[in-house]
């Protein structure tokens, strides 16, 4: 697999391999944490998915600043080292249970996300743009992505574990050991990277940085405080006259608001020969935005589906297995835990602090009763973040095939276009949301819980359709980039996944205003069709847009 790729692959694929195992662990483990009553922060569901939607927006608004910096002052050796440093640190100190704390702990990773995430994508991206390597472009960045996607699948055993045994900041401190492990691989594959990591400086037209400070980033923070202290109109669901439905959300938006009108203005002031690949990119940006959206409740609405919904319940060898290695936990059956039935699940506050749990999640409020066990015994179940390794898992198994797939109908002259397997993806990730549906009305709309096939068999769909649309996208990014502002524009790749992020922490904040969950995942589904629609009817041109630059 690797002799026909640059030498650096390996290197680049194991230390990106290690980077998401820390950063997957921590995604796994970071809503559970903040609503555990107990050793967490009680927050509420809507609390939690409004943080965590605003922190994976962050973490990918970023890299815009980061692939700048790298592009022109810093290259990209050294800004892929000192981002990964800073993620180390900021797991690392996730676990210290303070709220001032783990919001330092979060600046940190989304700082340091910002210098590693864009880069190492684009340095990738620079040994196959040499003659020999550019047929394999598309077929090397998934095999970077399945990198990424390994990482992604162990970590959660190893959080599981750490967090049933020693408890959160243990399963923290793995995520940071992770990142440096990562650091250290990126640094000893150095021989093999020579001038692909060095900087391309100020190019001619290029915005000063000075400018770009003055004109886009103090715009955003003066914007994104404007958005956290306006007030919307107040009603029923808006209680805080936010615009958005919280604070943080309008903040985010408004202060994306200067940063959405740069990349505009990079189309507008472009070279002519510029124009077009520029606005091709900017459009795929804008269509990927409601994939992100979905396909990111992975961390808040389907980890809450798989904590409450899903029957976790295990017995016989696998529970032996599983209890051998501390990704399960035995729970006591007590009758009056199925006896109150509150669907939002919401917790009782008096300045800030539980003062009384109204029917706080436990786990046999929605077993069948002829399914209960007998009052005081105990069951097995699995840990509930386990449920974030089938979305990698799936990956692996399925990349090589997608990968063989590609490859086949290349040889026959068929494979269709980077613009057309984004837009399969798209339609292919929308047609996951209805096996939600079903799982929804086979439960009786929670009432009772459902197999985690169904979270099995959703995983597997949208898996597909995200290994069509994420590695084409940085793929396409590659290709059509102008070379001066390619870093810069794989930022722009990640700011619509900022801005898909967030959108998903909104959508998973109105989980609990859903009375019927079917209608949540319509939602969703609808969403996608919408994003389907838009990119099928772009492709014709983004196609000519590539022929044109005689691009693949």
């Amino acid at each position: 697999m690797w002799k026909s790729h640059p030498k650096a692959l390996p290197y680049l694929f194991l230390s990106e391999m290690w980077e998401r195992f820390g950063y997957y662990l921590m995604i796994g483990i970071f809503t559970l944490y903040l609503k555990d009553v107990e050793a967490g922060f009680a927050m509420t569901e809507k609390e939690a998915s409004d943080l965590y939607g605003t922190f994976i927006a962050l973490v990918f608004l970023t890299p815009f600043i980061g692939g700048l910096v790298a592009d022109r002052y810093l290259g990209y050796k050294k800004s892929i080292v000192i981002g990964g440093i800073m993620m180390g640190a900021g797991y690392f100190m996730m676990g210290i249970h303070s709220l001032p704390m783990l919001y330092v702990a979060m600046t940190l990773v989304i700082l340091g996300n910002g210098f590693f995430k864009p880069n190492i994508s684009t340095l990738l991206g620079n040994f196959y743009n040499d003659e020999q390597y550019k047929e394999k472009k598309d077929e090397g960045y998934n095999i970077f992505y399945m990198g990424i996607n390994i990482g992604a699948f162990i970590c959660n055993f190893f959080g599981a574990a750490l967090q049933i045994l020693l408890g959160w900041q243990y399963a923290f401190m793995a995520a940071g050991l992770g990142m440096f492990i990562g650091v250290i691989v990126f640094l000893l594959g150095t021989k093999h990277y020579g001038d692909k990591t060095d900087k391309k400086g100020i190019q001619e037209g290029d915005m000063p940085f000075s400018k770009i400070v003055l004109y886009i980033l103090v715009p955003s923070v003066v914007f994104g405080v404007i958005g956290w202290l306006i007030k919307g109109v107040q009603s029923d669901v808006n209680l805080d006259s936010s615009i958005f439905g919280s604070d943080s959300t309008d903040a985010f938006i408004f202060a994306c608001l200067p940063v959405v009108y740069f990349y505009g203005s990079l189309y507008f002031k472009a070279k002519p020969e510029e124009k077009r690949p520029i606005g091709a990119l900017l459009s795929i940006f804008a269509v990927v935005i409601l994939f992100w959206a979905v396909f990111k409740l992975n961390g808040s609405a389907l980890t809450t589906w798989a904590d409450r919904y899903t029957d976790r319940e295990i017995s016989g060898t696998t529970q032996a297995v599983f209890s051998n290695l501390k990704l399960a936990k035995d729970i006591e059956y007590k009758k009056d835990s199925t006896e109150l039935y509150d669907a939002s699940f919401r917790l009782q506050k008096e300045n800030g602090k539980v003062v009384k749990e109204v029917n706080y999640p436990v786990y046999f409020r929605n077993v069948e009763k002829n399914k209960l066990p007998q009052e005081g015994s105990t069951v097995s179940i699995w840990a509930t973040n386990l449920s974030q390794s089938i979305n990698p898992g799936w990956v692996i198994i399925l990349t090589p095939l997608v990968v063989a797939f590609f490859t086949f109908l290349r040889s026959r002259k068929k494979e269709p276009s980077t613009p057309t397997k984004i837009a399969f993806g798209l339609l292919i990730s929308a047609l996951s949301v209805l096996v939600m549906v079903a799982a929804v009305h086979i439960g009786n709309n929670g009432m009772e819980k459902v197999s985690v096939w169904w979270l099995v068999a959703n995983y597997g769909i949208i898996t597909i359709g995200e290994l069509f649309l994420s590695p084409m996208g940085l793929s396409i990014v590659s290709k059509l980039s102008p070379k001066n502002i390619t870093a810069l524009m794989m930022g722009g790749w990640f700011l619509a996944t900022s801005i898909g992020n967030k959108l998903s922490g909104v959508l998973a904040s109105m989980w609990d205003t859903y009375d019927d969950k079917a209608n949540f995942f319509w939602v969703n589904f609808g969403l996608l069709m919408f994003a389907t629609v838009l990119m099928f009817a772009l492709v014709k041109n983004l196609n000519k847009v590539m022929k044109d630059h005689g691009i693949n």
